[in-house]
């Protein structure tokens, strides 16, 4: 039982360190000990452990008032990396985005690979290519336009995405914890975590493709809703929703924008609704849904936000749930 509680112990306080080393950059052993509450002997022993294991670098010597001068630790954000892959479209045609992060999220190296069709085979043969030139890749993020149940593709606006396996084959073949993100859920939250003013608020984001149907993601109480198997969100399954895939004119376009709009106004009454799209241009959808607001009764009414930062959204919230899971299984790791 004593050695189970000491082992506890030096865990909780490897990791206290490690958080600190993290937030901090650089820190010599005092300061350490004085940001962590640990004696200098327990931080010694730490220091020597994480160095050993190439998470901490030896930095500059640092020089102090009239006292000896001591050693400076800096923390390897590289120590560990993630490879975070999104589907996309892009002129018609697929698009595979490949990116490799540090623990400070900072990107090591980024590739954009088009695909007519989409090819499993290639998408390994990417992954094991990144993986062969970056063996500090630990974790693997995927962020697809549809939802994945145990490994297995579901739901995808991309046909060829749906039951495709790709997911267990990728653990299978990697050996690698892989992380999947539906591509709406991860640009809410990417928007969501960029906008201050949005925190405390709940914000619904729907993303309307010009090739395929409409999807929608919600930050609840700071928290993305998944709802049963991760299916929040699919309101391409709504009774009265079109064919998305057909052309339609702008007044038909709008029409249905404003139903959802208004459908999910009723049911989780967002502070905001982020709009992405770009089948008509802003200030035709906007004039269509304030003429929808005076014709149909609605008991509150949410910030409409038009955003044509889909992309940059869904990166940055692919990388952001990527990185938390990364740093969370470093600090779950056993001694």
């Amino acid at each position: 039982m004593k050695k189970a509680n000491a082992t506890m112990m030096k865990h909780i306080n490897m990791n206290n360190v490690r958080e600190v080393m993290q937030q901090q950059e650089t820190a010599t052993k005092p300061q350490l000990a004085s940001l962590t509450n640990l004696s200098v002997v327990t931080i010694n022993a730490l220091i020597q452990e994480l160095c050993d294991g190439g998470e901490l670098i030896q930095d500059q010597i640092v020089p102090s008032n009239g006292g000896r001068p001591a050693q400076a630790y800096r923390y390897n954000y590289n120590y560990r990396l993630a490879l975070v892959l999104s589907m996309k479209e892009m002129k018609g045609q697929g698009l595979i985005s490949a990116t490799v992060i540090n623990l400070e999220n900072e990107i090591v190296l980024k590739e954009e690979n088009m695909l007519p069709v989409f090819d499993k085979q290639h998408v390994l043969q990417l992954i094991a290519r990144f993986i062969a030139a970056h063996p500090s890749i630990h974790m693997i993020g995927i962020g697809i336009p549809g939802q994945a149940v145990d490994g297995d593709i579901t739901v995808s606006s991309h046909d060829e995405l749906i039951h495709s396996h790709l997911i267990r084959e990728i653990e299978r073949e990697f050996q690698l914890p892989v992380i999947v993100e539906n591509d709406v859920n991860a640009a809410v939250s990417g928007y969501y975590t960029q906008h201050m003013h949005t925190k405390g608020q709940d914000v619904a984001g729907i993303y309307f493709p010009n090739r395929y149907p409409p999807g929608m993601g919600m930050v609840l109480n700071g928290q993305i809703i998944r709802g049963k198997n991760g299916m929040f969100g699919e309101i391409k399954y709504l009774p009265y929703s079109p064919d998305w895939k057909q052309e339609m004119s702008n007044e038909d376009y709008t029409g249905h924008v404003c139903r959802i709009l208004q459908t999910v106004n009723a049911v989780v009454a967002p502070h905001q609704i982020v709009i992405y799209q770009e089948r008509v241009e802003t200030e035709v959808l906007d004039s269509a849904w304030r003429q929808y607001v005076k014709e149909h009764m609605m008991p509150t009414l949410p910030e409409i936000v038009y955003q044509n930062s889909f992309q940059d959204d869904f990166d940055a919230g692919l990388r952001g749930v990527v990185l938390q899971a990364l740093k969370y299984s470093i600090l779950s790791e056993v001694l």
